[in-house]
């Protein structure tokens, strides 16, 4: 849908006024110009409503490249799905575009990924999915001082680390916390 059409409706100004008033701004229209000397094709919208126009448009504008970005970003790393281009073509805010990019986004090193690389994904996933188990006979198979793990509660810490990043990556539950 063409930006014009999506402000005229959040504005409930005529798409007509709204489409000829970014026309002027996107000319270099300055705003008092517009509401002054333009009434006759603005529709005699004033300043503040000519405004609101402007800033409206100028978030759509940067939304839209902030996309573009992330949609780029994901289809170099060969994880771009249609489900998940879909999600993000359809976001209708910062914030959402963000959660859904945040899996995706080139990480630092954390203390989560830190426990991946010491082999302890595979104890979050048992206690993510509330594997019914001895928790400390489960964490103490992964102990192994080559990679850094000393004892039962070092895995454990671990684990919970790579569980907390899982959980804050998910999109829906960001948004729900939200």
């Amino acid at each position: 849908m063409e930006h014009y059409l999506k402000i005229a409706a959040e504005l409930n100004i005529p798409s007509r006024q709204v489409q000829t008033t970014i026309g002027l701004l996107d000319e270099g229209a300055t705003i008092p110009f517009i509401s002054r000397y333009r009434k006759e094709a603005t529709g005699s919208l004033d300043e503040v409503a000519i405004t609101n126009i402007r800033d409206r448009l100028n978030v759509l504008k940067e939304m839209d490249k902030r996309r573009k970005t992330i949609l780029d970003t994901i289809e170099e790393q060969g994880l771009l799905t249609k489900d998940l281009k879909t999600q993000i073509l359809e976001a209708e805010t910062l914030a959402q575009l963000e959660d859904l990019y945040l899996p995706y986004k080139p990480k630092r090193k954390t203390r989560a990924t830190i426990a991946i690389a010491k082999g302890l994904e595979p104890l979050a996933k048992n206690i993510f999915v509330q594997y019914n188990c001895d928790l400390q006979k489960e964490a103490a198979k992964f102990i192994n001082a080559e990679k850094g793990v000393a004892d039962t509660e070092e895995a454990l810490a671990g684990a919970r680390d790579i569980i907390a990043e899982w959980i804050n990556e998910d999109a829906s539950a960001r948004t729900q916390v939200r």
